[in-house]
């Protein structure tokens, strides 16, 4: 999943060569406005959905902070990689507590819509490409709109890191509940990021390959089973490290002036990740070792198998 991110230039402009394929795809899924959820798709892949989430043995508190009906913002850390069990729990309790038929989406990761059967099937889901203007009109009708601001920067931060929310500076959630009207409802996951071992983010390494051309900011040297060292073409397998996913009470920010400034955005995004952090730091205290916990807990579950 990603951010909430501002009118980007075309990838296929600037990609040469090999890349300007997948640029032109990523270019024109972005550029798609269509709306593709389909409840009765989501309803046939719940509980397979359910039972692959729980290898994290994921706990959900805080789902009485999710408004039941109307237009919500909701602002989470983003973890694991490309795995990111935490977002697949967080849509199961949104569903959970409102209901198939109520909208609710996700804005996402522009290279995952370019994907053949990833992209089309995301959409089914109730993801959209990261642009204001979709998470305006979801809004606008009432809807849940899940939002990541650190996208991939975060998603891909180091090991040492795992308990630190980091938003890479990125402020436009505030603006998009601002500008709607609506108010933020944190999320902050524990234990997901500790799953799979990120080295590094290898920001240097996507710069030398290009990858900046088609808005990819990384690109992870991760650690782990089977081949030890790997990377996004030879990922590990996810370490089963439990999860908790806490919503945080709702957050409403107003703009007396009606335009806010950078300041107010500022200091509004401050108040958001300083309790998203407080948060993070208090799960870390009562849950210090989340992937032995979460192995425990699955073998509990397999004993009497």
């Amino acid at each position: 999943m990603a951010h909430a991110a501002p009118h980007a230039q075309p990838a296929a402009k600037t990609v040469p060569g090999v890349l300007a394929p997948l640029a032109r795809r990523i270019d024109a899924q972005r550029a798609d406005g269509s709306v593709e959820r389909d409840p009765r798709f989501i309803a046939r892949h719940r509980e397979l959905i359910r039972s692959l989430t729980g290898y994290f043995s994921p706990e959900v508190r805080g789902m009485e902070n999710i408004p039941e009906t109307g237009p919500v913002l909701i602002v989470g850390n983003h973890n694991c990689v490309f795995y990111m069990p935490d977002v697949w729990v967080t849509a199961l309790a949104l569903v959970d507590r409102r209901g198939l038929d109520h909208p609710a989406y996700a804005l996402a990761y522009d290279l995952l819509f370019a994907l053949p059967v990833v992209g089309p099937t995301l959409r089914r889901f109730g993801a959209l490409p990261a642009r204001p203007e979709s998470a305006r009109a979801a809004l606008a009708e009432g809807a849940a709109v899940v939002v990541y601001p650190g996208g991939d920067w975060e998603s891909c931060r180091p090991w040492r890191d795992r308990n630190t929310v980091d938003f890479g500076g990125r402020t436009g959630f505030v603006r998009l509940a601002l500008q709607s009207g609506v108010p933020i409802v944190p999320v902050v996951a524990h234990g997901s990021h500790d799953a799979v071992i990120v080295a590094s983010r290898g920001e240097h390494i996507a710069r030398a390959l290009g990858l900046g051309r088609l808005r990819i900011k990384v690109f992870p040297i991760m650690v782990g089973p089977p081949f030890g060292l790997d990377t996004f073409l030879t990922p590990p397998l996810p370490l089963p490290s439990a999860i908790i996913v806490e919503f945080l009470p709702a957050m409403r920010f107003e703009c007396p002036g009606g335009s806010p400034d950078t300041r107010e955005i500022a200091a509004a995004s401050a108040q958001v990740t300083a309790a998203m952090q407080d948060a993070l730091d208090r799960l870390s205290r009562e849950r210090p070792h989340p992937v032995r916990h979460g192995v425990l807990s699955l073998a509990r579950r397999l004993a009497p198998l």
